[in-house]
């Protein structure tokens, strides 16, 4: 894909379809930001949500609960749902991937199946949920990556075992940005009676996800990053046959079926994923998020995956130019709008690119840079001409 494909019929070389969203995000006013893999960036319409939640607030009080606030948390579900190929039954709330997670694995049996297969590039808060549960006899299994791009489903599926509860793994890896193949991960695992975890966070807003194509039976993923949400808000999807029979051993009152009855002598769970949900969702981070989804289901995320690929291929072509060698999965379709530079000093690198105003981050050995729809070509060419001049190249 060139950058060419997703140009404006008249537009100025290097604008694409979706560049009429930049203005309304007002970072870009003093900066170049290409760091949404950490943090997507402030639009308009997010901010007119949360201001719209604090004037109901304001206003109202806890009146809001039982009308506004209320169906703005199911409007938040469906929405969610719809974004990833599940039904709003299928989706919980919760305040952060450690707290889906934690839900998830409080809600399984390791007696006759104490292992957890993961993989070396999945980010630590997945090892981290398994870990903590060795003194109860889990079992954690890191499957290695050979180049430490990718992990070839091969080598998973010789990881699981007849003793394995789950694999609980990455949709797009935040250390290299390569994407994995889901669905063949969910098709190893089912064959040997074991189910799959999706870390999707690097993934849904930016990645085009079909939790049932995918036959997956968790994904989690969340505002933060792609979705344009900021923190505070995820989504757990559950499969529907699992979110009726599962039943997570944390508990919170909007777990409950009746969780209005308030009687503390008898906890009766939603028959559907609102099992999983636990305390009071923060609403400002629910109003953010239903004002970041404005933007992607407008847009859609087919045509985001098409210019953020087109950005994501020019940055990697001109990165090698400039004599750097991008740590990128070796085929473009396998390759998300992450892209890691290797440095020897990335903090250094990422402080030189904020001192001219461009905003990137650091992770070891490497510079990370990540283009998205409000980006465009002007933006990866001025970090790496910046960064270029810093290292040398």
């Amino acid at each position: 894909m060139t950058l060419a494909s997703g140009l404006d019929a008249g537009a100025s070389p290097g604008l694409h379809a979706l560049a009429r969203y930049r203005s309304e995000f007002p970072i870009f006013r003093e900066t170049v930001y290409l760091n949404t893999c950490s943090l997507g960036a402030l639009g308009e319409r997010a901010r007119r949500r949360i201001a719209q939640f604090v004037d109901v607030w304001q206003a109202r009080g806890a009146a809001a609960w039982y009308d506004v606030w209320w169906a703005a948390l199911g409007e938040l579900r469906a929405r969610y749902a719809r974004i990833v190929g599940a039904s709003p039954e299928e989706i919980a709330l919760a305040p952060s991937i450690s707290v889906a997670l934690s839900a998830v694995a409080e809600a399984l049996d390791y007696r006759r199946r104490p292992r957890v297969v993961v993989t070396s590039l999945d980010f630590p808060t997945v090892a981290y949920q398994w870990l903590a549960k060795r003194a109860r006899g889990v079992e954690l299994v890191v499957v290695e990556s050979p180049d430490q791009v990718s992990v070839p489903v091969e080598a998973i599926a010789r990881a699981v075992d007849d003793r394995t509860a789950l694999v609980a793994t990455s949709h797009v890896y935040f250390t290299s940005g390569a994407i994995q193949d889901i669905q063949r991960v969910a098709d190893v695992a089912r064959a040997r009676g074991a189910l799959t975890l999706v870390d999707a966070y690097q993934s849904v807003g930016q990645v085009p996800v079909d939790v049932k194509a995918a036959g997956v039976d968790f994904l989690t993923a969340g505002g933060l990053k792609w979705l344009l949400g900021g923190p505070g808000i995820v989504l757990l999807y559950v499969r529907d046959e699992l979110a009726r029979r599962l039943a997570p051993a944390i508990a919170g009152w909007f777990g409950h079926k009746d969780q209005f009855a308030f009687d503390p002598r008898a906890l009766e769970l939603h028959d559907d994923a609102r099992r999983f949900e636990l305390g009071t969702p923060a609403l400002a981070a629910v109003y953010a998020q239903l004002g970041g989804l404005d933007y992607i289901d407008e847009i859609g995320v087919p045509a985001i995956r098409r210019v953020t690929s087109a950005l994501t291929e020019d940055l990697v072509a001109r990165a090698r130019e400039y004599g750097f060698q991008p740590k990128v999965a070796s085929r473009a379709e396998d390759r998300s709008a992450i892209v890691m530079l290797p440095a020897a000093d990335p903090a250094a690198g990422v402080r030189h690119l904020a001192a001219g105003r461009i905003i990137a981050d650091a992770r070891p050995g490497h510079v990370r840079l990540s283009p998205f729809f409000y980006n465009v070509q002007d933006d990866h060419v001025s970090a790496l001409e910046r960064l270029a001049r810093h290292t040398g190249h």
